[in-house]
């Protein structure tokens, strides 16, 4: 008989204090990215170079595959790889050949495309389903100035062209908005990726961490979004693909794809949130605006069994409240959270 802890296994879904269910777990596999933008990794924190997590804290492979089997056994479906950028970790087909092999999760990885182009083919072979690409503009002044470090568009582009002939596909792509420094390239975004099988996503600048100097009236709601691209191109909406998707779908009319906003300002949707964010050094998290998180890697390192890994995620999930965009206010956004570049967004 399987442990009690197993409750997925025994049909007794694992549910929060609202009745969220979790689905989706994302693993931050490194702290080190190449691209510095503004939203997340800025060059400087307080007045210091950003400080990165020496190697010995990050958790192996073989843990974060160990986490990985707990949170399937729990009902957890989709697992995503973030960073930092996800790609910038040694050998990481290794740890996608580890996680691809638990039964019944769909494996994707979020980067910002600079490495895409030599990996693509090697990350598929690993068992990788899809790719989520970060492009917050066409223009190279304008995209150079966001990642802080002048990387041009072309190879995002390219890496993004080699994911979908790698059948790493469909490929979505992802711009933050922020007002007065990118909105001018939705309409050239939604242009250049209409009819090319890709979903271009737009999603509102958001408070996560404390370091971007956030400010509201840098947000574009993704209302003013989808009314400036439907204004040129005519846009249907989309019923969700399942209970808990975080992005608004909408459909060109003409048969030219579709796009996505996600709203987590203007529009929260904290009340079907299933996900569960693991830190690089092996911190969980259940919200992406949170203050704290749940050591795991101290519970591997010290030898406990899977049984009581099982049973400490359980009491972290069953004991879940948070809906920080419910109740997001000018006080909130100001206080100290834990950054993007950290939990992996």
């Amino acid at each position: 008989m399987a442990p009690a802890v197993y409750t997925a296994a025994m049909n007794m879904p694992l549910v929060d204090r609202r009745g969220r269910r979790v689905r989706d777990l994302r693993i931050s596999i490194t702290d080190r990215c190449n691209f510095r933008c503004v939203y997340c990794m800025p060059k400087t924190v307080f007045g210091r170079d950003y400080p990165f997590l020496p190697r010995n804290e990050l958790l192996s492979f073989e843990e974060i595959a160990r986490v990985a089997r707990l949170f399937a056994a729990q009902g957890v479906q989709k697992i995503r790889l973030t960073g930092g950028e996800p790609l910038l970790r040694r050998d990481t087909e290794q740890l996608i050949e580890l996680l691809a092999a638990i039964p019944g999760i769909e494996l994707t990885l979020t980067t910002n495309g600079s490495l895409l182009s030599q990996r693509a083919q090697s990350l598929k072979a690993a068992g990788l389903r899809r790719v989520t690409v970060s492009l917050d503009a066409l223009d190279d002044a304008i995209f150079g100035r966001m990642n802080d470090v002048g990387f041009p568009v072309a190879r995002v582009l390219n890496g993004i062209d080699a994911a979908a002939a790698a059948g790493l596909a469909p490929v979505k792509v992802n711009m933050v908005v922020k007002r007065g420094v990118n909105d001018d390239q939705i309409i050239p975004m939604a242009e250049h990726f209409r009819g090319r099988g890709q979903i271009l996503r737009f999603i509102e600048y958001m408070d996560v961490g404390s370091s971007n100097g956030w400010r509201m009236d840098e947000v574009v709601p993704s209302a003013e979004i989808v009314a400036r691209i439907a204004a040129v191109f005519p846009l249907d909406a989309v019923d969700p693909a399942y209970a808990g998707e975080v992005a608004e779908r909408w459909r060109y009319r003409d048969g030219g794809g579709e796009i996505g906003v996600v709203s987590s300002v203007t529009h929260a949707f904290c009340g079907g949130c299933t996900r569960v964010r693991l830190s690089t050094e092996g911190k969980l998290y259940t919200c992406l605006f949170a203050q704290q998180g749940h050591d795991l890697r101290q519970l591997m390192r010290d030898g406990k069994t899977d049984d009581e890994i099982a049973a400490a995620i359980v009491a972290i999930w069953q004991a879940r409240d948070d809906r920080y965009s419910e109740i997001r206010s000018a006080q909130t956004a100001h206080g100290k959270k834990i950054e993007m570049s950290y939990i992996g967004g």
